[in-house]
């Protein structure tokens, strides 16, 4: 059921190789052939029953036009139509109820491709069609049918088009002929899943003509050139990430469905105001060891001579095997976490139990590592098997406690909710126009943030902005014991800690681990008459997030003036057949087997509240009791 299918019909539910052109001077009575589908206007496709009547002299620009018009009209009207002739000159039909007088004959004019209609008996004395079933309901007349809805959406289910089908011309089809005219619409509008393939050369060659200094490039293997991987990587991100996007970058992948499937691999980054930045995409044929070491290695030489003068990055992912041999071999001083939603779903499945996964959140949470060791100790105490599962989850692999890399408050691959949703929309389009999807979702979000971003006029952005207003407010209860020019001691009724406003660094660590100043650090900071929000790390500003969305992706023109799909030239210009077919890889035929479903994939970890004012868990700021 994979497969596209584009030959023609022979009726509703099955396909036949013949035109109409080539049925030869039939005199016995046979089914009207069902013409091939190719993309009509969506006025033509939605022609009233008035615009449909037929008159004598009325003329067709082809026949397939005529065909086309005669099948709705017969479908519209419920009855069904029989061939008496057709040749190379003539087209002439009848009611296929024996005894009804309705009958046309269409004619080729000479030295002309136009038909014309010499002779119509209009009237019908049969009763028409009583059943839902009609034979010109083939799959290209479902095809012409849903077109417009494909169009706009490529998520339009055979399901759907079942039901719409039948509400709107009061026929029924079967899901295979509604699944097969949807395959052949969407071949019609984007082209076929092969020749996506075959334009992918072409494509990688018009991103790096349009958008200098991006790297667009494709891998082929074996003999018959079978695609293994595609990266693509803007140069507008790379700028934007190198220049102005906190060091961090998150890795996820999203399996894809269609006739190929595949896997989409994402890196992304963080925006001065926390949101996503896309970075670079890939799609390769399957989820492997080695297409990960290839991915990486391409995100090294993306970044190139930058990393040497960049802060040393943290990597946030699942850690499977792959990545972290990847990063290992190419990153190899990059602070390589665990996304912690995902440990926290291994650790609420494994232990089944809330009251540890609520101290669980705690611990992961806590800033050092004599709170972290006291929320372990109450953990062992309920069950001693969380020691053989640190043991396997190593804490300086994803505990804010032990965790050497700076996550500027990222703890979860928030970058999979939207990877997941682009994909959603576009996983059923052949490859190219699945990048080019995604390329017009990234260009939207460029343009969205850049004009945010353009329109603000404080020295920090909006999340950061309330965040350094809530230290400034919560500092107001602190006492300052100021040593010297930088360092300060805090006092309050739970804990002394000593600041460095040189440094920036608190004994809390809540600074230095978020970038941002804390309660304590405001407080020594106003204590000296400067301004806390000028000690905010550089990310966090408003000219890094105009920095950041500063370049523009510049549009891919029509495929049509790419050349000719499979050419290229090698190092020494000389063309060379670069042609580009299918994986191996392809969704087997008919539905897909029923399987458990992972209980990660349903599940979401409990949202964690903590409060503005005394950092602990399981309640806001508005419902603090500690005194001000």
């Amino acid at each position: 059921m994979s497969e596209q299918s584009l030959s023609i019909e022979s009726n509703a539910n099955a396909d036949a190789s013949l035109p109409l052109s080539a049925v030869p001077n039939a005199n016995a009575d046979v089914a009207l052939p069902v013409d091939v589908y190719t993309p009509v206007s969506s006025t033509d496709a939605s022609v009233s029953l008035e615009n449909q009547a037929l008159a004598v002299g009325q003329e067709f620009s082809d026949v397939d036009t005529c065909r086309r018009t005669l099948k709705d009209i017969a479908i519209a009207l419920h009855f069904e139509i029989r061939i008496v002739k057709s040749d190379r000159s003539r087209f002439i039909a009848k009611c296929s109820r024996d005894g009804c007088p309705w009958r046309v004959h269409v004619a080729k004019l000479p030295g002309l491709p136009t038909f014309t209609i010499r002779t119509l008996q209009s009237e019908h004395t049969c009763e028409g069609v009583q059943n839902l079933h009609r034979q010109q309901a083939s799959v290209g007349w479902v095809a012409r049918s849903v077109e417009a809805r494909i169009r706009d959406n490529p998520q339009y289910k055979p399901k759907e088009i079942l039901q719409d089908i039948r509400d709107q011309h009061g026929i029924a089809v079967s899901y295979m002929q509604a699944w097969r005219g949807k395959e052949r619409s969407m071949a019609a509008l984007h082209g076929t899943y092969e020749e996506g393939f075959k334009l992918l050369p072409a494509y990688c060659e018009q991103i790096r003509k349009t958008n200098p200094g991006s790297i667009a490039s494709v891998v082929a293997i074996g003999q018959e050139n079978s695609f293994q991987r595609l990266f693509v990587a803007y140069r507008a991100a790379i700028y934007g990430f190198v220049h102005a996007c906190r060091p961090l970058l998150e890795l996820d992948r999203v399996h894809l469905k269609g006739k190929y499937i595949g896997t989409l691999l994402c890196a992304a980054a963080v925006d001065a105001d926390d949101h996503l930045f896309p970075l670079a995409i890939a799609v390769v044929d399957v989820e492997s060891n080695e297409n990960w070491m290839w991915f990486v290695s391409e995100l090294r030489k993306l970044l190139g001579v930058n990393t040497d003068s960049m802060p040393r990055l943290t990597i946030l992912s699942e850690r499977t095997p792959g990545l972290v041999e990847a990063f290992e071999t190419h990153f190899p001083n990059a602070f390589h976490g665990f996304c912690l939603r995902f440990i926290s779903e291994n650790f609420r499945d494994t232990f089944k139990n809330s009251k540890l996964v609520n101290i669980f959140w705690s611990a992961a949470y806590a800033l050092t590592t004599t709170e972290f060791e006291s929320k372990i100790s109450e953990m062992v105490q309920i069950s001693q098997e969380v020691l053989p599962w640190l043991h396997y989850f190593n804490p300086q692999l994803w505990a804010v406690a032990y965790f050497e890399g700076v996550r500027y408050s990222h703890f979860t691959l928030n970058f999979t909710e939207l990877l997941y949703s682009w994909a959603l929309e576009c996983h059923e389009l052949p490859i190219v126009q699945m990048m080019e999807h995604i390329r017009h979702q990234m260009t939207s979000w460029f343009n969205q943030h850049l004009n945010v971003a353009m329109q603000l006029t404080s020295i920090l952005v909006p999340s950061a902005e309330k965040r350094i207003s809530e230290a400034i407010s919560d500092a107001r209860c602190y006492k300052v014991l100021r040593a010297n020019e930088v360092e300060f001691e805090i006092v309050s009724s739970e804990r002394t800690n000593i600041v460095d406003i040189r440094s920036r660094i608190c004994s809390c660590r809540r600074w230095q681990l978020y970038g941002l100043p804390c309660a304590h650090g405001a407080a020594a900071l106003i204590s000296c008459g400067q301004n806390a929000h000028l000690f905010a790390e550089t990310c966090f500003t408003v000219h890094s997030y105009r920095e950041t969305y500063s370049q523009m992706i510049h549009p891919i023109p029509d495929k049509r003036l790419w050349g000719e799909p499979g050419k290229g030239t090698d190092g020494g210009g000389a063309q060379v057949d670069v042609t580009i077919r299918p994986p191996k890889t392809r969704r087997p035929p008919g539905r897909p087997k029923k399987k458990v479903l992972r209980l990660e994939s349903l599940k979401r970890p409990k949202r964690v509240v903590q409060c503005g004012r005394c950092h602990m868990l399981g309640h806001s700021q508005k419902k603090c009791t500690l005194a001000m």
